[in-house]
């Protein structure tokens, strides 16, 4: 990679970190030396990506937690493999019974959003295709945490302190008690700087590793979730979960100037970053801190998500395929839409023509770009008596309009905003790049390949850059340090521009990229905890 830090560099908190034997980048150091420790012990980055994942259930259960899902692109002996562990909403479930309940919107939180839950069986399908090391030994440094505690850090002690105050309003039925019980134990969150821990949640990580997840999906867990889940009315049953397969899927990419970015197929958006980089190719980009270049990466990616929330759904229900959404012809069809104006996106017809994210490296050449959540913070608000699991909520997703692709119905899988990203240039591997963070995922994707590749920015540098969302209409959110000329000069053009406080709804982002002599340079997050750790 060519990076001229020169022309862009932005006020940092973080130093670009070189590495030749192994690096580990997330949000939270500890589970960033989780993954180390094991790299260290013999295991591979894929070992390394399960440890810091498990690990990051732990040490940051205000974006993701055992009960969640999680996704995966991994290189592996010069192969790129795709990972979908989303689960299915319940067999039970359906408009017509929740219309029976007075229901016409999708809750966020409760029993009714809950789908099957896919991170455990994630972990253990990783590690039987790729580990080295056992999951009795790859989840010991997550399993520690869990049961002598972690001090909690900044951003993660604000994030759950949020949380606290939306939940000891909302959350009043006698269900969510045991989400108080588990992550409110003072009768408040815990604050930064204080030891949090939680003995249920560490051991039910000794069991997910002692059965390799089978007791999360066939044995006792399994058995206290569906106990659980009747009690409350809920739709999710042990037969739910019995039936869970993590799925191993052919990754997607089109090519940007000469590099494949690569995403996983739907149910996943990740498709949305592809379209809204094969609509921007079309043009050439000299300078980023530009009107012109701002105002077309903003008018790609609406077109992008018009097509992406009318199309995406699980993949035996969508109307178009995944091949003609990222056509060279529909691209160009897009692409002519974009003028000097601010537009009000529509979707096309392509058939006519929070979450956590983690990178790993090793010295054997594979990588690991993975992701995990619980969806909206803590997810559903439900967390399994006696066993520390917090459940998402990502059934929230579905739609109840009739004739839509991502309409609710029964053992389906729903809309998924969660994507990890993979660059790889001449069928060889450039790097695990992901930027967490709800719908702002695509945008952060298309911010990153852009910022590596038009505009030669190193690892650091593209995470410190400002950053801007697109979030309906032509309502634009930016970041404090969003020069003031060019929000202006967007203006003019008709966006909306709306100025944010909080810069960690513009996502958190991860990146690791390896050289021809195999040396590695990772950037991570200014915008929350994030570190890297190198051997």
């Amino acid at each position: 990679m060519k990076f001229n830090p020169s022309v862009y560099s932005y006020p940092s908190r973080r130093n670009l970190v070189y590495a030749k034997k192994g690096m580990v980048a997330t949000g939270q150091p500890m589970a960033a030396q989780a993954g180390l420790e094991i790299l260290k012990l013999g295991g591979n980055a894929i070992d390394a990506a399960i440890a810091t994942a498990a690990c990051l259930t732990v040490v940051e259960p205000t974006a993701n937690g055992i009960g969640g899902d999680s996704f995966a692109l991994v290189w592996f002996k010069d192969e790129l493999y795709g990972m979908n562990s989303s689960g299915k909403s319940p067999k039970s479930i359906s408009i017509e019974s929740l219309k029976e309940r007075g229901i016409t919107e999708l809750p966020k939180h409760g029993w009714i959003p809950v789908t099957v839950p896919g991170a455990p069986g994630g972990w253990a399908a990783l590690s039987k295709k790729f580990g080295k090391l056992p999951l009795t030994e790859v989840l010991k440094p997550a399993i520690r945490y869990a049961e002598e505690g972690f001090a909690v850090t900044p951003t993660l002690g604000k994030s759950w302190a949020n949380a606290y105050k939306v939940y000891k309003t909302q959350l009043r039925n006698e269900q969510f008690d045991n989400w108080f019980t588990t992550f409110a134990p003072k009768g408040r969150a815990p604050r930064i700087g204080e030891m949090w821990n939680s003995i249920d949640h560490g051991r039910t990580l000794r069991l997910i590793a002692a059965t390799n997840s089978e007791a999360f999906y066939k044995g006792e867990l399994a058995e206290k979730i569906d106990e659980f889940s009747r009690k409350y009315n809920g739709y999710l049953r042990k037969e739910d979960l019995q039936e869970f397969e993590t799925e191993w899927v052919k990754p997607i990419s089109i090519n940007y100037r000469g590099y494949n970015v690569w995403e996983i197929p739907p149910n996943g958006h990740g498709v949305v970053a592809l379209m809204a980089l094969n609509i921007l190719k079309g043009f050439h980009f000299d300078n980023r801190d530009c009107v012109d270049t701002l105002h077309k990466q903003i008018e790609a990616i609406k077109l992008a998500f018009a097509d992406g929330k009318k199309y995406v759904a699980d993949s035996t229900s969508m109307s178009v395929r995944v091949e003609q959404m990222l056509s060279e012809e529909y691209a160009a069809k897009r692409r002519a839409l974009i003028g000097e104006e601010a537009l009000m996106p529509t979707p096309g017809d392509p058939s006519a023509g929070g979450t956590v994210y983690l990178a790993t490296a090793d010295e054997e050449g594979n990588m690991v770009s993975m992701i995990q959540s619980n969806y909206m913070g803590f997810g559903s608000g439900l967390v399994v008596p006696g066993t520390g699991i917090a459940l998402h909520n990502r059934g929230h997703n579905f739609t109840l309009e009739e004739g839509h692709d991502n309409i609710l119905a029964p053992g389906k899988k729903p809309y998924h905003t969660i994507i990890p990203g993979f660059l790889t240039k001449n069928q060889k591997p450039i790097g695990p790049f992901g930027v967490m963070g709800g719908f702002m995922q695509p945008q952060g994707h298309l911010m990153v390949v852009m910022n590596t590749i038009d505009f030669h920015m190193n690892p650091q540098d593209t995470l410190d850059a400002y950053r801007w969302q697109w979030v309906g209409d032509k309502t634009i959110h930016v970041e404090p340090d969003f020069p003031n000329s060019l929000a202006l000069q967007l203006a003019a053009k008709g966006h909306n521009i709306v100025p944010q406080l909080n810069t960690t709804s513009m996502g958190r982002g991860e990146i690791i990229w390896r050289d021809e002599e195999g040396v590695l340079c990772g950037g991570t997050e200014p915008r929350t905890d994030g570190t890297i750790a190198a051997w």
